[in-house]
């Protein structure tokens, strides 16, 4: 029987996959060492799929710091969070908090406050919408 990875360390194997995607331009399925849990298969898919509207809605909320103009850890941990706010599989809290602790983990503490601010415009975007 295969152990249930915890929804957190699934959206770091999601963020790794995406990483590596991004840079790469290799297809997700190459890019894990051993077998990704399905949810982080499954979100690293649906966010690869999207990147370009995702992008879209990261630089509509910060034109300052344009998705492409972001680090690849930086953006990716963004389209995770928009895409998570989007499909509203989670609070918007816990979408929001997930993504600042990924940038405060693996990037700086002025990537997570750039991953807040982005994240939390577009959560009262969607909610004044």
């Amino acid at each position: 029987m295969k152990r249930t990875t915890s929804r957190k360390a699934a959206r770091r194997q999601a963020l790794y996959l995406l990483y590596q995607w991004d840079l790469t331009g290799q297809e997700l399925a190459s890019l894990y060492e051993g077998e990704p849990d399905e949810f982080a298969r499954s979100l690293a898919g649906a966010v690869s799929q999207r990147a370009e509207a995702l992008d879209v809605r990261i630089t509509a909320a910060s034109p300052d710091w344009p998705a492409d103009r972001l680090g690849t850890l930086e953006r990716n941990i963004l389209r995770i969070g928009v895409y998570e706010l989007e499909e509203e599989t989670v609070p918007r809290e816990v979408a929001i908090n997930e993504a600042v602790v990924l940038a405060k983990r693996y990037a700086s503490e002025d990537a997570a406050r750039l991953v807040n601010g982005v994240l939390g415009r577009i959560a009262r975007d969607e909610e004044a919408a």
